[in-house]
């Protein structure tokens, strides 16, 4: 999750001049009381990532520096936030390294990442989150629709764990809570995979077409074998009653045009 607070946002120890006024950092900094008050700092964050083995902490007027490596971001985000709600931390600047940054291109990490969430949260209505992924230098960028907040959190999870991931930035939308949705999500889906020549799409549980409905408007997404399912599939989001309008965005696997 990029994020602004990994830069240096506050005034150092000699403060920001402001007119004729001074403003210092905090008070204890006031009172010429740095060095204690850095060590007491160096020393609770030493405690606290103790477990972190290649984390180096140093700290000067308040500004904590971090270096070293971590396994994945998500733990370099842990580190940093915790960092920040240290008693007396002025500011944080990170420059913690991902271990394994790099050793796969931007496609493979993207491919990898989209296989995974392929198969997220399965048994959990997977069927109605199309969440996409974009890649570019080690930045995973996500977006596209989840069913609801704990599905967007969970893919947001699962990429900042993904060994290489460098940052992730979270542009997924959620889809708003709607009675009437929900009800017609339930149609669709039974009106595309109830139907005989695509119910083999369900036999696998990355459920390759995806069904996203907002305010009575329907978004087909995925993969499939032909054409012809492709516009089958359309077709039967089209028959359900309350659909105002479907988007059929379904790909079809190597170009095929088989009727």
């Amino acid at each position: 999750m990029k994020n602004a607070r990994h830069a240096l946002t506050l005034a150092l120890a000699a403060g920001l001049a402001l007119g004729s006024q001074v403003i210092t950092p905090r008070a204890s900094y006031a009172l010429g009381q740095n060095a204690q008050t850095d060590n007491n700092i160096q020393a609770q964050l030493q405690n606290d990532f103790k477990k972190y083995k290649n984390v180096q902490i140093s700290v000067k007027n308040g500004v904590v520096d971090l270096e070293g490596t971590v396994n994945d971001f998500a733990t370099k985000e842990q580190i940093d936030n915790k960092a920040h709600r240290s008693k007396n931390v002025v500011a944080v600047r990170n420059n913690l390294k991902i271990a394994g940054a790099g050793e796969m291109s931007d496609a493979q990490l993207q491919q990898k990442i989209v296989q995974k969430l392929q198969y997220d949260r399965v048994g959990y209505g997977n069927a109605f989150n199309a969440i996409s992924v974009n890649v570019q230098n080690g930045v995973v960028t996500l977006g596209g629709n989840a069913l609801e907040p704990v599905a967007a959190d969970s893919a947001v999870s699962l990429a900042s764990h993904f060994p290489g991931v460098q940052d992730v930035v979270n542009n997924i939308q959620v889809d708003p809570l709607s009675p009437m949705d929900n009800r017609s999500r339930l149609q669709v889906y039974r009106a595309i995979y109830g139907y005989p020549s695509l119910n083999r799409y369900s036999l696998d549980p990355a459920q390759p077409i995806r069904i996203t409905v907002v305010n009575g408007n329907v978004t087909l997404n995925g993969v499939v074998n032909t054409q012809a399912d492709k516009n089958v599939a359309g077709i039967r989001a089209n028959s359900v009653p309350g659909i105002f309008k479907v988007t059929n965005n379904l790909q079809v696997a190597n170009g095929s045009k088989e009727n």
